[in-house]
C-alpha cells in the first residue's frame, strides 16, 4: 500500500475518459512531469552559473504530483517521464515512483520512466527497477572527465558511468541523450555513439534549444544534425527503421555498429504536427509547447480545493490550447522562451 492508493483514474467509459485531444486534432498521450528544478549539476546549456531556485512552497508536493499524474492518467495519458532538474535528487523521490507504479500494474499506464543526469543511479537504479521502471534516459555529453567537468562546471563523469553501470546490472534499459555542441563534443560524437552500442545502449542526439537567459551564446554552439548525419553517412551505413518511443527522436540504426541512433531536431526540422506531449513543471504549471510560453496554473487549481473532475476540466482547457508548432529559431540572439530547461522539465 502507499499513501496514495486511493487515488485512482476514472473508469473507463466515464465521460472524463474521452481522449485528450487539441484544437489542432494531435491526441495527448505522454506527460513529461518535472519534479524539482533543482540538480547537482549546472550545466553551461541548460542553466545559469548561479541559478537561484524555488522555495519549497512553490513546488508541488508528492501527493499533489501523484493527483495530477493520475488526472492525466484517467484522460488517456499511457506515458509518464519524471524529469527536473535532476529528478533523483528529490526528497522522497521513490516514494512518489513506488505510488505511481500502481498504474502500470493495472494497465491503465503502458510506461514510467525517467530522465537523469546518471549521477545518484549507482544508488537508485535496483529500487527503480523494483519500482517498475523499465528504461532511462541518462544525459551524457562526454566521455571526457576534463571537457564533462567544464561542461558540467564540477561534474565527474566516472560517478555518470557508474550509474549507467549499474543501471545496465539492474536490467534496466538506457538510452544515452547527447546534445551536440558544435565547439565542445562534435569530433567526439563517432567515439560516444561507438561506447554507447558497444555497451548495448541507444544514443539520441539533441539539437541545442533557445531556452533560459545563460552565460554562453547558442549561436556559437548550435550544430544542426543534418550536417552530423551527412558526416557520419560518410563511413556507416545508417538505414531508417520505424523504432519509435513516443517522443520526438527519429531513428536509424547503424550497420557498421549494429545500435540505434536517434535524433532529436526542433531547429533543423520541425516535428511538432505529429506532438503528443505535455509538460508540468514542479510548479504545477502545464506548458502544452517546449518552444512557446502557453501556461495553465494547475497548482491554484489543485490548492483552491478542485474536485476531480474540476482539475481534469482544467486540463483540457490547456490542451485545448496548445500551440500547433514552438518558436525555437537560433538565430535570436534571445531565447525563445524565458524559463530555463531545469524549471520546465528536460
Amino acid at each position: 500500500m502507499t499513501p496514495y492508493d486511493d487515488m485512482a483514474p476514472p473508469a473507463k467509459g466515464s465521460a472524463s475518459t474521452t481522449p485528450l485531444v487539441d484544437g489542432f486534432g494531435r491526441t495527448v498521450t505522454y506527460l513529461r512531469l518535472s519534479v524539482t528544478d533543482r540538480c547537482d549539476l549546472r550545466c553551461v546549456y541548460c542553466m545559469a552559473e548561479h541559478m537561484t531556485f524555488l522555495p519549497k512552497a512553490e513546488v508541488l508536493s508528492l501527493e499533489e504530483l501523484d493527483r495530477i499524474a493520475t488526472a492525466f492518467i484517467g484522460l488517456g495519458t499511457r506515458k509518464i517521464r519524471l524529469t527536473g532538474g535532476e529528478p533523483l535528487v528529490r526528497k522522497g523521490m521513490m516514494d512518489l515512483i513506488r505510488s505511481l507504479s500502481r498504474h502500470l500494474r493495472s494497465g491503465a499506464l503502458d510506461e514510467l520512466t525517467l530522465t537523469t543526469n546518471g549521477t545518484r543511479l549507482a544508488e537508485f537504479a535496483p529500487q527503480l527497477a523494483a519500482a517498475g521502471i523499465r528504461r532511462v534516459n541518462v544525459s551524457l555529453d562526454t566521455l571526457k572527465p576534463d571537457l564533462f567537468r567544464t561542461l558540467t562546471r564540477g561534474g565527474q563523469v566516472a560517478k555518470v558511468l557508474e550509474g549507467v553501470a549499474a543501471a545496465k546490472a539492474a536490467g534496466l534499459a538506457v538510452k544515452i541523450n547527447t546534445v551536440a555542441l558544435k565547439q565542445d563534443n562534435a569530433a567526439e560524437i563517432p567515439d560516444l555513439i561507438r561506447w554507447a552500442h558497444g555497451e548495448g545502449h541507444d544514443l539520441t542526439l539533441i539539437e541545442t534549444m533557445p531556452m533560459g537567459e545563460i552565460e554562453a551564446d547558442r549561436t556559437d554552439q548550435y550544430l544542426s544534425l543534418g550536417e552530423v548525419r551527412r558526416e557520419l553517412e560518410s563511413f556507416w551505413t545508417l538505414d531508417e527503421i520505424a523504432h519509435r518511443t513516443g517522443g520526438p527522436a527519429r531513428y536509424v540504426r547503424i550497420a557498421e555498429t549494429g545500435g540505434r541512433l536517434g535524433l532529436i531536431t526542433p531547429l533543423s526540422h520541425n516535428f511538432c504536427e505529429s506532438c503528443n506531449r505535455v509538460r508540468l513543471t514542479c510548479t504545477g504549471t502545464l506548458h502544452t509547447c517546449l518552444g512557446q510560453e502557453d501556461a495553465t496554473d494547475l497548482r491554484a487549481v489543485l490548492r483552491a480545493g478542485a474536485t476531480d473532475a474540476e482539475l481534469m476540466a482544467a486540463i483540457r482547457g490547456g490542451v485545448d490550447a496548445k500551440p500547433k508548432g514552438h518558436d525555437f529559431e537560433i538565430a535570436r540572439r534571445q531565447p525563445a522562451v524565458a524559463r530555463h530547461m531545469s524549471t520546465t522539465g528536460g
